[in-house]
């Protein structure tokens, strides 16, 4: 299988985390009910491909996103190597309580930063919604959990348009207030470009939250989701989400596509040095095989090429 020239870069980390969002975020949106075992074993492929960060499923409630009704019982049939990282998300204090008694070690919750969104998605106002994350986060921290913060909005909505850079930061520091490790800044609808990017970063820095605290999270709606993540990079971002295939979108954002495919970050990321300790041609094999199992072919364009 071909492999991209290494040339390194100045000003880009030695090594990048991905963080893999797909048998979560990329399986969320399929409308045919894909089963558990396979689920188990995309993710089962994905840990052998080297993926050290795997966010597994949602305690979502089973009316809102049927697709992961089966969280439970697809965390009991994982058997997976110690120290992989399997965070879940979860949208409030019913949905940890299902979580703990699975025996998660780490969670995410999910932020709007925009009205519109926060009442499509949570059912809440921006304000309201930390009423609804600070217990929900506070017992976590008292459970030993980790939690991460997901911002969604942050470049663009499709309901009121260009989001500004304060409100998202305001959003994100008060996530941090709350205790969350971590914040992936979100492109919803797949709008952002490179000098948005930057301006975002740095305004977070400007609020006291450091770019060690921030992950990316780019979709690909306009073709801009490998140059946002490199300009992320330069500015100091070692945690990039992705999706293997690039499966994925948004159940609440009808014009949110597809995530930044995991295979594309790993080959640009190859091509420039940085290690990530993924197998790429073990992470091709896996997009065909669950390519296969949803009837569809992959988005990524790296699988279109490897593969085809």
């Amino acid at each position: 299988m071909r492999k991209p020239e290494r040339v390194g870069a100045e000003g880009l980390p030695n090594r990048v985390t991905i963080y893999e969002v797909g048998p979560r975020d990329g399986l969320q949106n399929e409308d045919a009910i894909v089963d558990v075992a396979i689920k188990a074993e995309f993710i089962q492929r994905l840990a052998d491909a080297g993926l050290t960060t795997i966010e597994t499923t949602s305690f979502v409630h089973p009316k809102w996103v049927p697709q992961l009704a089966d969280a439970a019982e697809l965390l009991s049939r994982l058997n997976l190597p110690e120290g992989l990282r399997t965070p879940v998300l979860v949208p409030n204090e019913r949905g940890l309580d299902r979580a703990l008694e699975a025996g998660v070690s780490e969670i995410a919750i999910f932020a709007s930063a925009t009205e519109t969104f926060a009442a499509k998605n949570l059912n809440s106002t921006v304000d309201d919604q930390f009423a609804m994350f600070a217990p929900t986060v506070r017992r976590a921290l008292d459970e030993g959990l980790t939690v991460r913060g997901y911002v969604s909005m942050c470049y663009g909505d499709p309901w009121e348009g260009d989001v500004p850079i304060d409100q998202v930061v305001k959003v994100g520091a008060r996530l941090v207030e709350l205790g969350c490790h971590e914040l992936s800044l979100g492109d919803t609808i797949g709008v952002a470009t490179p000098g948005q990017v930057t301006a975002l970063i740095k305004a977070f820095e400007a609020a006291g939250v450091g770019v060690d605290r921030l992950a990316v999270h780019f979709h690909d709606t306009y073709g801009q989701a490998l140059a946002n993540t490199l300009t992320a990079l330069r500015e100091g971002v070692t945690t990039v989400d992705s999706s293997a295939g690039g499966l994925g979108g948004c159940p609440y954002a009808e014009s949110a596509t597809g995530n930044l495919a995991t295979e594309d970050l790993v080959w640009q990321l190859d091509g420039l040095g940085i290690e990530t300790g993924v197998d790429l041609e073990k992470l091709v094999t896996t997009s065909v095989w669950m390519a296969g199992q949803l009837g569809k072919p992959s988005a990524s364009r790296v699988v279109q090429a490897l593969a085809g």
